[in-house]
C-alpha cells in the first residue's frame, strides 16, 4: 500500500447483545495483521463495548504474536459483553474520552444490527461528544482536533444471518456445520426406530438456519417466520408426513425455526408440532432443540476465509475513509467482497420485521436478499409435490463422471425430484460414460433417492473413461433407452466428455439432445464455475487434519508441517487451506516458484521460529512442480532449520474425496441438480422439432456455473478458448486474486494489490426498493 493509517486502528467486539460466533477470531487476526503491515498502531477492545466504556487494561495494544494460533478457536479471544452503559450519551461520551487519550480514530466492530447501529450513533455523535469533553476539561482542544472524525467499519458477526446485504455473516457456516452434525446423528435413530423427528434451530426472527437445513436434509417440512404456513397447515402437514411413508421412508423430519409462527402471529414450537403429530398421526414423535451449541465449536474453513478477507476489506475501508464516507459494513455477495452503506442495511433488516409484521411475506422473502430467496424457491420445488398425471415422455438421464466427491448425491437427488415434478422420466446411469455404452442405465423414482442429500462419494458409480472412443455404442445407447437430454455431474473428466459428446454430433445424430455439466470436483478446476461441488467439504477435511496436526506438536520443541494436498495441478484447495488454516506458504502449480523462492521461504520461517512461535505449517500442492516434490521441501526446511525446529510430512490422500458433504455442498448440489432440469425442460421445448428432439446449436450443451454472484449457463464450446487442457485448469482462476493475503497474514513484506478492492455500493437501490 502506498500509504498506512496516521491513526492508531482499534478493534471491538459485539457489544449491545453479548453473542459471539465462529469466525470471530480469524476477523480479529487478519484486521491486527494487516493493520500492522499498513503501519498502523492497532488496540483490542477487551469486552466490547462496556470495554469501550471502562477504558484502562480493557483497551490494549495488539502485536502480531497476540493473535497466533487462535483461527481454529470459537468464540472470541477479545471477549464480547451486554452493555447498558453505551446506550447512554454518559457512557458513549466515556467511551470517546478513552478513545482520544489513545489517539484512537479507527474502529473496527464486529458484530450484529444492534452492535452496528450503535457503532453508526456513536460516530454520528463524535463531535457533540468531544465538545462535551472539551467544555468538562476532560480533553484538550489540541486533542480534539486531533481526532475531530471517527471512522468506523463494521463486520457481521452472527449466525442468524440476518442482516441484509451480506450472503453470508460470520458464524452461519459454522452453526449450519453444527446443526447437520446433529440431524445426521438424529437421522440414523430416527431409521431405525421409525421415529418422526422435530427439530428446533436458532435464527431469532431470520428463518436461514432453518431454510437451509431442510435443504441441507431433505426435511419434510420447515417453519420460517418470512413465510407462515397457509391456513389449515395441520391437516397439510400430516397428510404430506403420510404421503411420505406410504412411499417407503422409514422417518420424518420436521425443522422449525425458533421465530416460527402463523399467519396470525401466533408461535408455532417444537412442541406444539410434536403434540399435532403424536396426537393426528400416532407417530412416535421426539422434538429437539438444538440450542446454544449452534453458536460454539471450531469455525468452518468458509468462516475462517470469510472472516480472514472481512478483515482484510475492513482496514482498507477504513485506510480509504474520509469524513464524508459514509459508515460502512463490509460483506460478501457471490465470491466477491462488498463494501454497503451500514445504515441502509439496517434499514432493509428492519423493513423485513415490518413486512412480517404487516402479513406481506412474499415482500419479506425478496427483502432477505437473492440468496434466501434462491434456496426458498429450492425448497418450494422440492417439497412433496403431487407430480402431474400428465407425463411429458421425456426421459432424461443422469451421469457422474470422474473421481467421486462429496455433494454429488444431492445434486442427483435434487435433479431426479424436479424431473419427476415436471413430469419426466428419470434415468441413472452408473459408472459414467462407460456404463452408458454399456447400457447400464434403469429408472429412478421419488422413493429411490431418499436420503441421499447426506450420503457421501457417488450412489450411482463413477468413472474416469471418456466417451470419445464410446461414441458409437454411447449413440446406441441413448437410442435404445429414448433419452432425450443428458446431465452429466463430474470434474474436468465431465467437461472435456461433454465436449466428445458435441464434437461426436456431427456424425451420429442420437447425441443432437440438450446436455449439461454440472461441475463436481475436490479439485475445483471445471471452466465456467468458480465453485465446484465437492471442493468444501475437501477444503474442511484439510483444513481440520491442519488443526490436529499443528495440535500434535502442542508442548514440544518448535515444528513444521509439510502437507501435502489434493488438487492435480489446480492450486485451490492448497491456497485456501492456506487461508484457513493459517499456512506460512502454499506451493502451487499456478504461482510459479523458483529456488530463490524457496530459500527465502526457508529464512522467513527460521526467523519467525526464532521468537514466540513454535509451529509452522507448508501446505504443497500434489502437481505444483515436478522437481520440488514434498519430499525434497520436506528434506530442505529439515536441513536449513536444524537447530531451530524439526519437521514432519503429512500426505493427505484420499480422505480428501471422502466423508460426508458440508452443508454448502449439499446446498449447492441441491440448488445445481434443481436448476439444471428446469433449464433443460425449457431448452427440449425449443428443440422439439417435427415430433422429435434435435440440438446441435452450441447453447444445447452447457456447464452450469457459479460466477460471482449468479448461477449461469455457458456454452461448452465458448469455454474450451478459456481452457488450458494440458493441465486441466481454467486459464483465470478468481482466487489467485487472494493470495497475496496468505503471504500478508503469515508476514511477508509484500505489495497487497488492491486493484479489485471493493467500491461502496447501495443496497436500497440495488434490491429494487426505491
Amino acid at each position: 500500500l502506498t500509504h498506512s493509517l496516521t491513526h492508531s486502528l482499534t478493534l471491538c467486539g459485539s457489544g449491545l447483545r453479548s453473542f459471539c460466533v465462529a469466525g470471530m477470531n480469524a476477523a480479529v487476526r487478519a484486521t491486527v495483521r494487516v493493520g500492522l503491515y499498513t503501519g498502523a498502531k492497532v488496540f483490542f477492545v477487551h469486552e466490547g463495548y462496556q470495554g469501550l466504556v471502562d477504558g484502562g487494561d480493557n483497551i490494549r495494544p495488539a502485536s502480531w504474536e497476540s493473535v497466533s494460533m487462535m483461527l481454529q478457536l470459537g468464540g472470541t479471544v477479545i471477549g464480547s459483553a451486554r452493555c447498558q452503559d453505551f446506550r447512554t450519551k454518559e457512557g458513549r461520551t466515556k467511551a470517546a474520552c478513552n478513545l482520544v487519550k489513545l489517539g484512537i480514530t479507527n474502529l473496527c466492530v464486529i458484530g450484529g444490527d444492534g452492535s452496528l447501529t450503535g457503532a453508526n450513533q456513536f460516530r454520528s455523535e463524535w463531535g457533540e461528544l468531544l465538545a462535551d469533553l472539551v467544555k468538562a476539561g476532560k480533553i484538550t482542544v489540541d486533542e480534539a482536533k486531533r481526532s475531530s472524525h471517527l471512522n468506523i467499519v463494521g463486520m457481521v458477526g452472527s449466525i442468524d444471518n440476518d442482516f441484509c446485504g451480506t450472503d453470508m455473516t460470520i458464524g452461519t457456516d459454522s452453526a449450519l456445520h453444527r446443526i447437520i452434525e446433529v440431524v445426521d446423528a438424529i437421522t440414523t435413530t430416527a431409521q431405525s426406530h421409525q421415529r418422526t423427528f422435530i427439530l428446533e434451530v436458532m435464527g431469532r426472527h431470520c428463518g436461514y438456519l432453518a431454510l437451509v437445513t431442510a435443504l441441507a436434509c431433505g426435511a419434510d417440512w420447515v417453519f420460517i417466520p418470512e413465510m407462515p404456513p397457509e391456513e389449515h397447515w395441520e391437516e397439510h402437514l400430516c397428510r404430506r408426513l403420510m404421503e411420505t411413508r406410504g412411499r417407503g421412508s422409514r422417518l420424518n423430519v420436521i425443522i422449525v425455526a425458533e421465530g416460527a409462527m402463523d399467519r396470525h402471529g401466533k408461535p408455532i414450537s417444537s412442541d406444539m408440532v410434536k403434540n399435532l403429530v403424536s396426537k393426528k398421526l400416532g407417530y412416535d414423535t421426539r422434538a429437539t432443540i438444538l440450542g446454544h451449541v449452534q453458536r460454539g465449536g471450531t469455525p468452518s474453513a468458509f468462516d475462517r476465509i470469510l472472516g480472514s478477507r472481512m478483515g482484510v476489506e475492513a482496514v482498507m475501508a477504513l485506510l480509504e475513509a474520509t469524513p464524508d464516507t459514509p459508515a460502512c459494513v463490509v460483506s460478501l455477495s457471490g465470491n466477491m467482497a462488498v463494501r454497503l452503506p451500514l445504515m441502509e442495511c439496517v434499514q432493509v433488516t428492519k423493513d423485513v420485521t415490518k413486512a412480517m409484521a404487516e402479513g406481506r411475506f412474499d415482500d419479506a422473502i425478496k427483502l432477505r436478499g437473492k440468496s434466501f430467496e434462491n434456496n426458498w424457491s429450492t425448497y418450494r420445488l422440492l417439497a412433496h409435490v403431487h407430480p402431474p398425471e400428465a407425463k411429458s415422455n421425456i426421459n432424461i438421464a443422469i451421469l457422474n463422471v470422474g473421481a467421486p466427491c462429496a455433494g454429488m448425491n444431492a445434486a442427483v437427488r435434487a435433479a431426479v425430484r424436479i424431473g419427476i415434478t415436471q413430469g419426466h422420466h428419470m434415468l441413472a446411469v452408473h459408472d459414467g460414460f462407460e456404463g452408458l455404452a454399456c447400457g447400464l442405465v434403469e429408472p429412478l423414482t421419488w422413493a429411490s433417492v431418499g436420503g441421499w442429500t447426506g450420503k457421501g462419494g457417488s450412489h450411482l458409480g463413477t468413472k474416469r473413461t471418456l466417451p470419445a472412443n464410446l461414441i458409437e455404442e454411447i449413440s446406441l445407447s441413448i437410442a435404445k433407452f429414448n433419452i432425450h437430454a443428458l446431465i452429466i455431474i463430474g470434474g474436468f473428466e465431465a467437461f472435456v466428455g461433454g465436449l466428445e459428446l458435441v464434437t461426436g454430433r456431427e456424425k451420429y445424430e442420437e447425441l443432437c439432445i440438450p446436455l449439461v455439466v454440472i461441475p463436481a470436483t475436490v479439485s475445483n478446476n471445471v471452466p465456467g464455475s468458480d465453485f465446484s461441488i465437492g471442493a468444501d467439504t475437501a477444503l474442511n477435511t484439510i483444513t481440520m487434519t491442519c488443526d490436529r496436526i499443528k495440535q500434535s506438536a502442542a508442548g514440544t520443541k518448535r515444528r513444521v508441517f509439510i502437507v501435502e494436498t489434493m488438487g492435480g495441478y489446480c492450486g485451490y484447495l492448497a491456497t485456501m487451506a492456506g487461508l484457513s488454516s493459517g499456512a506460512d506458504a502454499a506451493y502451487i502449480f499456478e504461482d510459479s516458484f523458483n529456488i530463490h523462492d524457496l530459500e527465502i521461504n526457508v529464512e522467513h520461517l527460521v526467523e519467525k521460529m526464532k521468537t514466540t512461535v513454535k509451529r509452522g505449517l507448508i501446505l504443497r500442492n500434489e502437481k505444483c512442480n515436478a522437481n520440488y516434490t514434498t519430499d525434497f521441501i520436506f528434506n530442505l526446511y529439515s536441513e536449513e532449520g536444524k537447530g531451530v525446529f524439526d519437521c514432519r510430512k503429512n500426505v493427505l490422500g484420499h480422505m480428501q474425496q471422502g466423508g460426508t458433504p458440508s452443508p454448502f455442498d449439499r446446498n449447492f448440489g441441491t440448488k445445481m441438480g434443481a436448476k439444471s432440469v428446469l433449464w433443460l425442460t425449457e431448452k427440449l421445448k425449443e428443440c422439439y422439432r417435427h415430433g422429435r428432439i434435435f440440438a446441435n446449436t452450441p447453447d444445447s450443451a452447457c456447464v452450469l456455473g457459479m460466477r460471482k454472484r449468479a448461477l449461469v449457463f455457458q456454452p461448452l464450446a465458448e469455454l474450451k478458448e478459456e481452457t488450458d487442457f494440458e493441465h486441466r485448469i481454467p486459464k483465470t482462476q478468481w482466487w489467485l486474486k487472494l493470495r497475496p493475503i496468505l503471504k500478508i497474514l503469515a508476514k511477508y513484506k509484500i505489495n497487497l494489490d488492491t486493484s479489485e478492492k471493493a467500491s461502496l455500493e447501495h443496497i436500497i437501490k440495488k434490491k429494487g426498493l426505491v
